[in-house]
């Protein structure tokens, strides 16, 4: 899939090179096309797609790259075609390298890349199967004998953002068990493009969160007192980057598409923690993930007024339409903390991958009513 969001009539014009990107209204699935109008030079220019390419955890995405050089001064076979991954500031990862008919992919993105190869001077890359790690910004460098050039593209997932504090509390979290803990609950830990992004759909949230970058920030849509003074401008308020072993705080995580379902389990009774693990088991799934019910709330608009254990052990509930005996007047997933995983008793929500085994009878939601072990 190319990207949906661009910038439609833009006209950018190099030294040696002028490349105008048009695209269709924008609709899924539409290709870009791309006119290339070029003089005598003989330098190797490379030219990316302005903006973003747009796809979500498990599908396919092309990142465009094309370049132009002088094919009487160099022989194709000496033209090296690189894409790596900016990680960190100045620091970059490999994740494919092409010369000749030399192919290598590194890493995890092993068995899910390839070049496009459309005609002479495209080096746009096909990633397979996209996971939420190769979310981020893409360098595609074409290298001859005597001479380079590189262009980037932001490679963007849609998503949904969700604080998280686990049972220890808030402001418990370093950096690095802010990504685990984001990881544990099917997530990565968000950039602040995607902060920004949910602060604009109305996020709201007044504790200050870990992002991908180690800098703390937090969203708010409606100034009080207690988040940082009512005359406060709204925004997304920003702490700075923190020390990454010896400061806590929340985390916000980023999770996508989910390659399967969540669903609320049908039961003869209320469940402690660990019969809804062996409900959800027998059912042939696991209990759901945080991510993945914010995942379902989102993007599966899943909605049930009900009370559920999910994988850190807290308990929540997921609301597309707000109603007043549901917990308030907007959407979201309701939070109700973490109780006594041994006795207090509650629904549970499972998530069943696409990919998983299971009968047919288990492949059905809520398939019959389980009954839950005496205890």
């Amino acid at each position: 899939m190319l990207p949906s969001r661009a910038v439609t009539g833009t006209c950018l014009h190099l030294a040696v090179l002028i490349l105008c990107f048009r695209l269709a209204a924008p609709q899924k699935g539409r290709k870009k096309v791309v006119h290339v109008s070029e003089d005598d030079s003989g330098a190797v220019v490379v030219q990316t797609a302005p903006g973003k390419v747009v796809t979500h955890r498990g599908g396919t995405i092309i990142l465009p790259c094309r370049f132009h050089y002088d094919v009487s001064a160099h022989d194709p076979d000496e033209i090296r075609l690189k894409w790596t991954k900016l990680v960190e500031p100045m620091s970059f990862e490999d994740v494919f390298v092409a010369m000749g008919v030399e192919r290598r992919a590194f890493g995890s993105y092993r068995g899910r890349t390839a070049l496009q190869e459309d005609g002479s001077g495209d080096a746009s890359l096909i990633i397979r199967n996209v996971t939420l790690q190769d979310y981020g910004r893409y360098e595609c460098e074409v290298t001859n004998e005597l001479e380079d050039d590189a262009g980037m593209v932001n490679l963007d997932l849609e998503g949904v953002i969700f604080p998280y504090h686990p049972r220890l509390g808030r402001y418990s979290l370093n950096f690095h068990d802010a990504q685990q803990a984001c990881l544990e609950q099917d997530g990565i830990l968000a950039s602040y493009d995607q902060l920004h992004e949910a602060w604009l759909e109305g996020m709201d949230w007044c504790n200050a969160g870990w992002l991908q970058d180690g800098s703390v920030q937090y969203p708010i849509s409606k100034p009080r007192d207690e988040c940082g003074r009512k005359e406060t401008p709204v925004g997304v308020r920003n702490y700075g980057y923190r020390h990454k072993d010896d400061e806590r705080y929340d985390a916000f995580c980023f999770t996508s598409n989910l390659n399967g379902k969540v669903y609320f389990l049908k039961t003869y009774r209320k469940l402690s923690f660990p019969e809804a693990v062996q409900a959800c088991k027998k059912n042939g799934g696991a209990v759901a993930k945080v991510g993945q019910l914010y995942a379902a709330w989102k993007i599966q608009l899943l909605d049930k007024c009900e009370a559920g254990w999910v994988g850190d052990g807290s308990i929540r509930y997921p609301i597309v339409n707000p109603r007043s005996r549901c917990g308030g007047r907007e959407p979201g997933v309701r939070n109700l903390g973490f109780p006594n995983k041994k006795y207090k008793l509650f629904g549970v929500y499972c998530y069943r991958s696409t990919t998983s085994g299971g009968s047919k009878a288990a492949a059905k939601e809520g398939a019959g009513k389980w009954k839950p072990l005496q205890v």
